[in-house]
């Protein structure tokens, strides 16, 4: 789905280095929620326990990378801003469903370039969740330096921001971010680091780069910026896997669950939710996943107790990203 044109000045001006090679998708894959296009009975995920619930905050971003998967961009409001009221109806939910979650998680879109992010933020660290944020790091969440502080006081390691470098080279992130990238993103982190923040990252590999090498990159790119992030620690930082919906992959089958040692527990949709509020739509609506926020396929309903559905793993993104790619946008 295209859903906005990237049109800020800080653009890539080329091709992502982290894009996906390979054949185009097939159209009768990924086409019919129950069974593959070998006829196949196509895999699900049920929900074990709801343990995070995200919130996408709304796609505008002061950023527009070449290879976004919700292409987030200055102009892009297919996702509206969410409003803190829409968040605390949804985590007065949680209570009053009993759910299991622990982790609030909140993404964009730039997160802090929502007006009323700060509160969301407030409101659910209140409630005692641990908090998980995504963020560049750049000048949208540089103008709350003082409310995070304040809440960093209040309620320490409960909050956890984790800021995309797509790389552990400025050429290759601002090749995905746009030129002037790198610098303000590595400043945000240095400042969080500074100030004691519990922090992570976010990067790619690049086609053929290792886990090891990529590790090893960032490990020494923080050490000579004096980032406290262990770069050998999965949870600290987080290397996705790529997406492209258009590229050919594997469609997931209930055989694959012992083919690849898999437990469907495991995947991200046994034990997460995302809440948007599509442009157009009078209210906020529940996904099954982080990634395919657009996708009627994938909208579970107004509320928590109606997203309580096993969810068909009918798309690329659940193949590439969460089963064969093992990734978890959670903490």
């Amino acid at each position: 789905m295209n859903t906005g044109v990237k049109n800020s000045r800080n653009a890539p001006t080329g091709p992502s280095p982290f894009r996906v090679e390979g054949a185009d998708l097939p159209r009768d894959k990924f086409s019919d929620p129950d069974w593959t296009a070998k006829g196949e009975p196509r895999a699900s995920v049920p929900l074990t326990g709801l343990e995070t619930l995200w919130f996408n905050t709304g796609t505008l971003c002061n950023l527009a990378c070449a290879t976004c998967y919700i292409e987030s961009s200055p102009s892009n409001d297919a996702l509206v801003y969410i409003t803190a009221a829409d968040v605390s109806a949804y985590l007065d939910e949680v209570a009053a469903l009993g759910l299991p979650a622990r982790e609030i998680g909140y993404t964009g879109g730039e997160p802090f370039m929502n007006p009323e992010f700060m509160a969301m933020l407030e409101d659910s660290l209140s409630r005692g969740y641990r908090v998980l944020v995504l963020s560049n790091a750049m000048k949208p969440m540089r103008r709350h330096e003082d409310s995070l502080l304040a809440l960093r006081d209040r309620f320490g390691e409960k909050l956890t921001i984790r800021v995309s470098l797509d790389h552990h080279t400025a050429a290759a992130h601002e090749a995905e971010r746009g030129p002037r990238s790198w610098e303000p993103a590595l400043a945000g982190l240095k400042w969080l680091s500074e100030n004691g923040f519990s922090i992570a990252a976010a990067g790619r590999l690049l086609p053929q780069e290792s886990l090891n090498t990529a590790r090893t990159g960032y490990a020494a790119m923080f050490a000579a910026e004096n980032i406290r992030i262990d770069a050998m620690d999965s949870t600290r930082l987080v290397l996705f896997p790529e997406m492209d919906a258009n590229k050919d992959i594997a469609e997931i089958t209930t055989s694959c669950w012992d083919i690849l040692g898999k437990d469907p527990a495991q995947i991200m949709c046994a034990s997460s939710r995302m809440v948007v509020h599509r442009k157009g739509e009078s209210t906020p609506r529940v996904a099954a996943c982080t990634l395919i926020p657009y996708d009627p396929g994938f909208d579970m309903g107004a509320t928590l107790a109606e997203a309580s559905g096993a969810v068909s793993l009918n798309h690329p993104h659940c193949a590439r990203f969460c089963v064969l790619g093992g990734a978890s946008c959670s903490a």
